[in-house]
């Protein structure tokens, strides 16, 4: 099932700061990633776990890697220096992204869902809101990582926790808003609690069957999905104080 479109009837502001999350994050794909082939921009500026844990900036070399599935071998650059503090990694890795399918589907549930948040808390409570949430889930995955005796050295990236809460917030605040879903055979619309909740279920226990012995090396930081996801319920209220939703 996928999202495209929800209900709009009640918004009343133009998303501006959404229009600019999604131009801004396209932007740094195409102009610093390069469409994915600049490597040691995304190696310098991804989140790195053993960076943030430890305060300091990684470089390795890179290596050799071959994968279980295929059975093929393909070069993993390693991480590359960078000239600031590694915690900064914490708000620019949340623009990047690995790749354009990657882009895609963070961008469409970033369109469908960000609207109504914005207009629920207005365009600069939005952005903190917005921010807020994106390096909760990334410490969320970090702190996970860690203490669940991880591989420190894998890198992520996107915008996918800063999202995720997003959707804490719209499962809170409209649960029984209407999302039109793209479904086998057709169209659907379905309440916001039922269309988010299954999103939020298969990121919970997918994260569990990570933290069960899976390998992180896929790229997925499940714990930042759920972490952004819990830090949007718990916040979004807190920053509507004041406003009227519908």
């Amino acid at each position: 099932m996928i999202p495209i479109g929800d209900d709009n009837s009640g918004r009343t502001l133009a998303p501006l700061v959404n229009y600019v999350l999604i131009a801004v994050n396209i932007a740094m794909f195409v102009f610093l990633q390069g469409m994915g082939t600049n490597d040691r921009f995304t190696y310098a500026f991804s989140t790195v776990p053993q960076e943030i844990v430890t305060g300091k900036d990684v470089v390795t070399k890179g290596h050799t890697v071959k994968d279980p599935a295929s059975g093929e071998s393909y070069e993993q650059p390693g991480l590359q220096p960078m000239a600031m503090t590694v915690y900064l990694t914490l708000l620019i890795s949340m623009f990047m992204h690995g790749g354009l399918a990657h882009l895609g589907g963070n961008m469409l549930y970033l369109w469908v869902f960000g609207d109504n948040i914005e207009n629920a808390l207005g365009h600069v409570r939005y952005l903190v809101f917005y921010l807020v949430c994106g390096v909760l889930a990334s410490l969320a995955h970090v702190f996970t990582t860690a203490a669940t005796h991880g591989n420190m050295f894998v890198p992520s990236l996107g915008a996918s926790g800063a999202i995720s809460g997003v959707l804490g917030g719209y499962m809170l605040l409209f649960p029984g808003g209407r999302v039109r879903m793209l479904v086998r055979g057709g169209t659907t619309n379905m309440p916001a609690l039922a269309a988010i909740g299954v999103w939020f279920l298969f990121q919970l226990v997918a994260g569990m069957g990570m933290l069960g012995g899976g390998s992180q090396t896929g790229g997925v930081a499940y714990a930042a999905h759920v972490g952004g996801f819990v830090a949007g319920l718990i916040l979004v209220k807190f920053f509507a104080a004041g406003r009227t939703t519908r």
